[in-house]
């Protein structure tokens, strides 16, 4: 395996007896055994499992299933029932849950391989890894530099072809940016789009489950298995967006996005992006999103507010380990959530930052609806990767990571991230499309755009 499969590549071989499930899973564990160790990936390697299902499909013949035989690796705050679920805290380190995310039953009943957990940021708080219990995830294009996070596994599981496919999860840009460091594809569904029952619960009104992959074939695969309602998150409906194929697309381009402080590299790449599509025949036009500017200070109200909510159920009674076991990241968004409810500061703040919120959530509709525009396009990020350690003192530096992914959040809009080259220095590009709620098949159709235009090839870091 020197190049990475794509799921039908996978399904493909397995049907003409090219190699088998057993095969498949040797390759990867091989990957796993020899690099995990170096960039700290994995936090559970679930070989058994993984064995007795490929020798289960191998006995069978079949791989009908539209994941049958594709090797899949969780972000490790999916419960997963019988395997460890840590959220990459210590106060976790031995939880065995008794039943499966909904998400992780979907992807296991379409015919998965699940070969392990993967290290996030603890509770999913963070951006670039760093704040794992378990120690950082080092980036594999160039373990000097983060991988991206909250889902920091889940992008370098991949770029380390040691899985085919991943989960992660996005509350302000947390599958966006492990995949835009990592060259992959990912998606952050629509808010309703996908149950996040049995997920570790970070911001309820901003969360939501989506897949990492190495191609826009194979993300749009993965979202048509795990989407839909299923009787425990009260959020989900199987409202179906419109799947015609368009002819002639509008994308916009918010002013407020491409302003100082953006790197020049992420900036000249995008315009790079922006004349594939126009030799396509896609209008741009640009738009404003005004408020916007105030997306990340509202985030950094309304998410550690219902932190401090979630959090609470994490104590030495139920779950065996001292509180003491947070770390520096959790206690200060539980201080920041409880000051902002508190008596006197809730008007002051929280109240405000919701007002804000819808703000935000009209401006954004009514690009889409007044402008007609089919999709915005933005950076994910406002650097390329930086380096190990280069922002862990500086909560506020790090914060700003955020900037371009919190608009998606706030306003439960499906955005999807995109490779689209390389810095001088050989780090992963991208950019991200934003579209109107469920909008995500139109999404898949202005990626596959780009990716045939300019022949895109999957590429890994080893």
């Amino acid at each position: 395996m020197n190049t990475p499969l794509t799921i039908k590549e996978t399904q493909d071989g397995l049907k003409q007896k090219k190699f088998s499930a057993v095969e498949l899973v040797d390759a990867y564990l091989a990957q796993i055994k020899k690099y995990n160790k170096e960039y700290n990936i994995f936090l559970t390697v679930t070989e058994d499992l993984a064995y007795a299902k490929a020798k289960e499909l191998d006995k069978i013949g079949k791989f009908d299933e539209p994941l049958s035989g594709v090797t899949i690796a969780y972000k490790d705050i999916f419960l997963t029932k019988d395997i460890r679920t840590t959220a990459g805290s210590k106060i976790l380190e031995s939880y065995v849950p008794v039943y499966s995310a909904t998400s992780v039953k979907k992807i296991e009943n379409a015919g998965a391989i699940p070969i392990g957990k993967l290290n996030c940021d603890a509770f999913a708080h963070g951006s670039s890894g760093e704040n794992s219990d378990f120690g950082a995830t080092l980036n594999p294009w160039d373990k000097d530099y983060i991988p991206g996070g909250s889902s920091s596994g889940s992008g370098a599981v991949l770029s380390a072809n040691m899985s085919l496919i991943s989960t992660g999860t996005d509350t302000c840009g947390s599958i966006r940016l492990p995949a835009n460091y990592n060259y992959l594809v990912s998606l952050k569904p629509t808010y309703g789009a996908v149950s996040r029952y049995g997920v570790i619960a970070m911001a309820s009104s901003l969360d939501t489950v989506g897949p990492l992959a190495r191609t826009i074939e194979d993300v749009e695969t993965i979202f048509n298995v795990i989407k839909g309602e299923d009787g425990f998150d009260g959020t989900v409906v199987n409202k179906k967006g419109d799947e015609s194929k368009k002819s002639k697309f509008k994308i916009g381009i918010p002013r407020e996005f491409f302003i100082e402080g953006l790197d020049s590299e992420i900036e000249k790449n995008i315009q790079e992006v922006i004349n594939v599509y126009k030799k396509e025949n896609v209008e741009f036009v640009d738009v404003s999103l005004p408020s916007t500017k105030y997306g990340i200070s509202v985030y950094y109200i309304i998410q550690p507010a219902e932190v401090s909510s979630n959090l609470g159920r994490f104590d030495g009674i139920r779950y065996g380990n001292d509180r003491d076991f947070l770390g520096e990241e959790a206690k200060r968004r539980i201080m920041l959530g409880s000051y902002v409810l508190s008596a006197g500061f809730y008007d002051s703040y929280y109240d405000k930052a919701m007002r804000v919120r819808s703000k935000i959530i009209s401006e954004v509709d009514q690009v889409f609806m007044k402008d007609e525009v089919d999709a915005l396009i933005a950076p994910v990020a406002p650097t390329p990767p930086f380096k190990l350690g280069e922002k862990i003192n500086d909560p506020l530096s790090m914060y700003l990571t955020d900037v371009y992914a919190a608009t998606a959040n706030l306003c439960g809009i499906p955005s999807l991230a995109l490779p689209s080259g390389f810095t001088k220095n050989n780090l992963p590009l991208g950019f991200q499309l934003m579209g109107p709620r469920f909008s995500e098949h139109q999404l898949f159709e202005l990626g596959k755009l780009y990716h045939k235009e300019i022949d895109y090839k999957p590429k890994t870091a080893f």
